[in-house]
Protein backbone atom coordinates (compact mmCIF):
# COMPACT_ATOMS: atom_id res chain seq x y z
CA UNK A 1 0.00 0.00 0.00
CA UNK A 2 1.31 3.53 -0.97
CA UNK A 3 1.79 5.51 2.26
CA UNK A 4 -0.86 8.01 3.07
CA UNK A 5 1.46 10.91 3.14
CA UNK A 6 3.65 9.65 0.55
CA UNK A 7 5.15 12.75 -1.81
CA UNK A 8 3.21 15.67 1.03
CA UNK A 9 5.13 18.46 2.75
CA UNK A 10 4.15 18.94 6.22
CA UNK A 11 5.85 21.81 8.31
CA UNK A 12 5.84 21.21 12.13
CA UNK A 13 5.64 23.93 14.70
CA UNK A 14 6.61 21.63 17.70
CA UNK A 15 9.94 21.70 19.79
CA UNK A 16 9.84 19.30 23.18
CA UNK A 17 8.83 16.37 20.60
CA UNK A 18 9.62 17.31 17.46
CA UNK A 19 11.44 14.21 16.60
CA UNK A 20 8.44 12.10 18.08
CA UNK A 21 6.48 14.06 15.72
CA UNK A 22 8.69 14.47 12.57
CA UNK A 23 8.71 10.13 12.63
CA UNK A 24 5.14 9.82 13.16
CA UNK A 25 4.79 11.66 9.90
CA UNK A 26 7.68 10.14 8.52
CA UNK A 27 6.38 6.62 9.13
CA UNK A 28 3.60 7.76 6.68
CA UNK A 29 5.39 8.96 3.98
CA UNK A 30 5.84 12.46 4.66
CA UNK A 31 8.87 15.09 3.80
CA UNK A 32 8.69 16.73 7.43
CA UNK A 33 9.84 20.54 7.84
CA UNK A 34 11.11 21.49 11.11
CA UNK A 35 10.39 24.54 12.51
CA UNK A 36 10.44 24.65 16.33
CA UNK A 37 8.55 27.98 17.45
CA UNK A 38 9.06 28.09 21.19
CA UNK A 39 10.13 26.46 23.76
CA UNK A 40 9.55 25.46 27.29
CA UNK A 41 12.05 26.75 29.92
CA UNK A 42 11.53 27.05 33.94
CA UNK A 43 10.02 30.00 35.47
CA UNK A 44 13.10 32.86 35.69
CA UNK A 45 12.49 32.68 39.79
CA UNK A 46 11.73 29.75 41.48
CA UNK A 47 11.50 31.78 44.56
CA UNK A 48 7.24 32.70 44.38
CA UNK A 49 7.30 28.78 42.90
CA UNK A 50 8.25 27.00 45.65
CA UNK A 51 6.48 29.20 47.93
CA UNK A 52 2.95 28.26 46.73
CA UNK A 53 3.96 24.33 46.42
CA UNK A 54 4.82 24.88 50.69
CA UNK A 55 1.36 26.06 50.98
CA UNK A 56 -0.11 23.66 48.26
CA UNK A 57 2.47 20.76 50.91
CA UNK A 58 0.96 21.64 54.01
CA UNK A 59 -2.76 21.83 53.09
CA UNK A 60 -3.41 24.86 51.90
CA UNK A 61 -5.84 24.20 49.37
CA UNK A 62 -9.04 22.35 48.76
CA UNK A 63 -9.12 22.41 44.86
CA UNK A 64 -6.42 21.89 42.30
CA UNK A 65 -7.04 23.20 38.71
CA UNK A 66 -3.92 21.89 36.24
CA UNK A 67 -4.10 23.51 33.01
CA UNK A 68 -1.17 21.53 31.36
CA UNK A 69 0.58 18.38 32.27
CA UNK A 70 3.57 19.84 31.97
CA UNK A 71 3.06 22.23 34.70
CA UNK A 72 2.58 19.66 37.11
CA UNK A 73 5.39 17.76 35.97
CA UNK A 74 7.88 21.20 36.41
CA UNK A 75 6.38 21.88 40.12
CA UNK A 76 7.79 18.52 40.66
CA UNK A 77 11.63 19.23 39.18
CA UNK A 78 10.94 22.57 40.59
CA UNK A 79 10.88 20.72 43.99
CA UNK A 80 13.53 18.11 43.14
CA UNK A 81 16.44 20.67 41.76
CA UNK A 82 15.41 23.56 44.65
CA UNK A 83 14.00 21.74 47.96
CA UNK A 84 13.63 18.16 47.54
CA UNK A 85 12.35 17.26 50.92
CA UNK A 86 9.06 18.96 49.74
CA UNK A 87 8.01 16.36 47.33
CA UNK A 88 6.17 13.66 50.09
CA UNK A 89 4.21 16.17 51.86
CA UNK A 90 3.62 17.95 48.22
CA UNK A 91 2.42 14.59 46.70
CA UNK A 92 0.66 13.76 49.59
CA UNK A 93 -1.52 16.73 50.04
CA UNK A 94 -2.14 15.98 45.59
CA UNK A 95 -3.99 12.96 47.00
CA UNK A 96 -6.37 15.24 49.55
CA UNK A 97 -7.27 17.90 46.88
CA UNK A 98 -10.02 17.58 44.81
CA UNK A 99 -8.17 17.35 41.00
CA UNK A 100 -9.86 19.47 38.10
CA UNK A 101 -8.09 18.34 34.26
CA UNK A 102 -7.86 20.54 31.48
CA UNK A 103 -7.68 18.44 28.84
CA UNK A 104 -5.69 14.54 28.51
CA UNK A 105 -2.41 15.95 29.36
CA UNK A 106 -2.45 17.14 32.86
CA UNK A 107 -4.91 13.76 33.44
CA UNK A 108 -1.88 11.47 32.30
CA UNK A 109 0.37 13.51 34.28
CA UNK A 110 -1.89 12.46 37.59
CA UNK A 111 -1.93 9.00 36.50
CA UNK A 112 2.17 8.82 36.14
CA UNK A 113 2.06 9.86 40.01
CA UNK A 114 -0.85 6.74 40.99
CA UNK A 115 -3.55 9.45 40.72
CA UNK A 116 -6.67 10.13 38.96
CA UNK A 117 -8.73 13.49 37.60
CA UNK A 118 -11.32 13.86 39.99
CA UNK A 119 -13.38 16.78 37.70
CA UNK A 120 -11.87 15.97 34.25
CA UNK A 121 -13.77 18.68 32.06
CA UNK A 122 -15.76 17.63 28.98
CA UNK A 123 -14.26 20.19 26.46
CA UNK A 124 -10.07 20.64 26.95
CA UNK A 125 -10.64 24.62 27.51
CA UNK A 126 -10.51 27.15 30.29
CA UNK A 127 -14.15 27.73 29.35
CA UNK A 128 -14.73 23.81 29.69
CA UNK A 129 -12.98 24.30 33.31
CA UNK A 130 -15.64 27.39 34.05
CA UNK A 131 -18.34 24.83 32.90
CA UNK A 132 -17.56 21.75 34.71
CA UNK A 133 -17.44 24.02 37.72
CA UNK A 134 -20.35 26.12 37.19
CA UNK A 135 -22.61 23.79 39.15
CA UNK A 136 -20.33 23.49 42.49
CA UNK A 137 -20.41 25.46 45.71
CA UNK A 138 -16.77 27.13 45.39
CA UNK A 139 -17.44 29.55 48.34
CA UNK A 140 -14.42 29.94 50.63
CA UNK A 141 -13.46 26.92 48.57
CA UNK A 142 -9.06 27.54 48.38
CA UNK A 143 -8.59 26.67 45.27
CA UNK A 144 -5.36 26.34 43.07
CA UNK A 145 -4.23 26.97 39.77
CA UNK A 146 -1.08 26.16 37.52
CA UNK A 147 -1.35 28.47 34.69
CA UNK A 148 -0.54 28.05 31.13
CA UNK A 149 2.85 29.44 30.68
CA UNK A 150 2.51 32.70 31.99
CA UNK A 151 -0.76 33.63 31.02
CA UNK A 152 -2.72 34.96 33.84
CA UNK A 153 -5.87 33.59 32.41
CA UNK A 154 -8.29 36.09 33.91
CA UNK A 155 -12.25 34.13 32.84
CA UNK A 156 -11.18 31.56 34.68
CA UNK A 157 -9.33 33.77 37.82
CA UNK A 158 -12.41 35.86 37.81
CA UNK A 159 -14.90 33.38 37.79
CA UNK A 160 -12.84 31.69 40.62
CA UNK A 161 -13.18 34.81 42.58
CA UNK A 162 -17.24 35.63 41.76
CA UNK A 163 -17.77 32.32 42.59
CA UNK A 164 -16.10 33.09 46.04
CA UNK A 165 -13.07 31.29 45.96
CA UNK A 166 -9.68 32.01 47.39
CA UNK A 167 -7.50 31.32 44.44
CA UNK A 168 -3.74 30.84 44.40
CA UNK A 169 -1.92 31.08 40.78
CA UNK A 170 1.40 29.21 40.12
CA UNK A 171 3.67 29.65 36.64
CA UNK A 172 6.15 27.08 37.13
CA UNK A 173 7.31 27.52 33.29
CA UNK A 174 7.12 29.92 30.70
CA UNK A 175 7.36 29.98 26.75
CA UNK A 176 10.56 31.07 24.82
CA UNK A 177 11.17 31.67 21.22
CA UNK A 178 12.80 29.00 20.07
CA UNK A 179 13.32 29.28 15.39
CA UNK A 180 15.47 32.30 15.15
CA UNK A 181 13.77 35.30 12.70
CA UNK A 182 15.29 34.12 9.50
CA UNK A 183 13.81 30.84 10.18
CA UNK A 184 10.00 31.99 10.88
CA UNK A 185 10.62 34.06 7.95
CA UNK A 186 11.68 31.50 5.70
CA UNK A 187 8.23 29.12 6.87
CA UNK A 188 6.39 32.18 5.95
CA UNK A 189 7.89 32.31 2.60
CA UNK A 190 7.84 28.72 1.73
CA UNK A 191 3.52 28.47 2.76
CA UNK A 192 3.00 31.84 0.92
CA UNK A 193 5.16 30.05 -2.46
CA UNK A 194 2.71 26.75 -1.72
CA UNK A 195 5.27 25.14 -0.92
CA UNK A 196 3.69 23.02 2.16
CA UNK A 197 1.14 20.88 2.41
CA UNK A 198 0.13 21.20 5.45
CA UNK A 199 1.17 23.40 8.87
CA UNK A 200 0.62 21.78 11.99
CA UNK A 201 0.28 23.46 15.50
CA UNK A 202 0.55 21.29 18.73
CA UNK A 203 0.10 24.13 21.43
CA UNK A 204 -1.18 28.19 21.74
CA UNK A 205 2.24 29.38 22.05
CA UNK A 206 3.41 28.05 18.64
CA UNK A 207 0.78 30.08 17.04
CA UNK A 208 1.26 33.24 18.82
CA UNK A 209 4.94 33.43 17.95
CA UNK A 210 4.31 32.99 14.23
CA UNK A 211 1.96 36.04 14.34
CA UNK A 212 4.71 38.18 16.42
CA UNK A 213 6.75 36.83 13.74
CA UNK A 214 4.91 39.42 10.74
CA UNK A 215 2.08 42.01 10.44
CA UNK A 216 -1.40 39.61 10.90
CA UNK A 217 -1.81 40.04 7.32
CA UNK A 218 0.82 38.73 6.15
CA UNK A 219 0.80 35.70 8.51
CA UNK A 220 -2.69 35.17 7.70
CA UNK A 221 -2.19 34.79 4.42
CA UNK A 222 0.46 32.80 4.24
CA UNK A 223 -1.55 29.97 6.54
CA UNK A 224 -4.02 30.60 3.67
CA UNK A 225 -1.86 29.35 1.22
CA UNK A 226 -1.76 25.52 2.74
CA UNK A 227 -3.71 23.17 4.79
CA UNK A 228 -3.68 24.51 9.05
CA UNK A 229 -4.15 21.54 11.63
CA UNK A 230 -4.44 22.46 15.17
CA UNK A 231 -4.13 19.60 17.98
CA UNK A 232 -7.37 20.74 19.89
CA UNK A 233 -9.51 22.82 20.72
CA UNK A 234 -6.97 25.55 22.36
CA UNK A 235 -5.48 25.26 19.53
CA UNK A 236 -8.47 26.02 16.66
CA UNK A 237 -9.62 28.81 18.80
CA UNK A 238 -6.19 30.85 18.76
CA UNK A 239 -6.52 30.24 15.39
CA UNK A 240 -9.56 31.41 14.97
CA UNK A 241 -8.87 34.03 17.02
CA UNK A 242 -6.23 35.62 14.01
CA UNK A 243 -8.97 34.67 11.54
CA UNK A 244 -7.37 31.37 10.20
CA UNK A 245 -9.33 29.01 9.41
CA UNK A 246 -8.60 24.96 10.99
CA UNK A 247 -8.90 22.49 8.45
CA UNK A 248 -8.92 19.57 10.44
CA UNK A 249 -8.60 18.95 14.34
CA UNK A 250 -8.63 15.55 15.84
CA UNK A 251 -12.00 14.94 17.05
CA UNK A 252 -11.86 13.64 20.62
CA UNK A 253 -8.15 12.32 21.25
CA UNK A 254 -5.76 15.63 21.25
CA UNK A 255 -2.41 14.21 20.99
CA UNK A 256 -0.07 13.87 18.03
CA UNK A 257 -0.52 10.17 17.04
CA UNK A 258 -4.20 11.71 15.93
CA UNK A 259 -3.48 14.63 14.84
CA UNK A 260 -0.92 12.32 12.31
CA UNK A 261 -4.18 10.70 11.88
CA UNK A 262 -6.21 13.41 11.07
CA UNK A 263 -3.73 14.95 9.02
CA UNK A 264 -3.40 11.26 6.70
CA UNK A 265 -6.89 11.29 6.20
CA UNK A 266 -6.99 14.87 5.04
CA UNK A 267 -3.99 14.66 2.87
CA UNK A 268 -4.11 11.13 1.31
CA UNK A 269 -4.58 10.78 -2.69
Amino acid sequence: MTAPLAGRVIAIAEARELDVFAALLERRGARVLRYPLVKIIDAADPAPVLAWIRTAAAGGFDDLILLTGEGLRRLLSCIDRHQPTLRTPFLGALQQMRKITRGPKPARALRELGLNSDLPAAVPTSAGIIEALRALDLHQRRVGVQLYGAEPNLPLIEFLTSAGARVSTVAPYRYADAATEAAVQELLERMRRGEVDAIAFTSKAQVERLFRAAPVETVRAALAATNVAAVGPVVSETLASYGVAVKVMPDSAWFMKPLTASLSELLAD
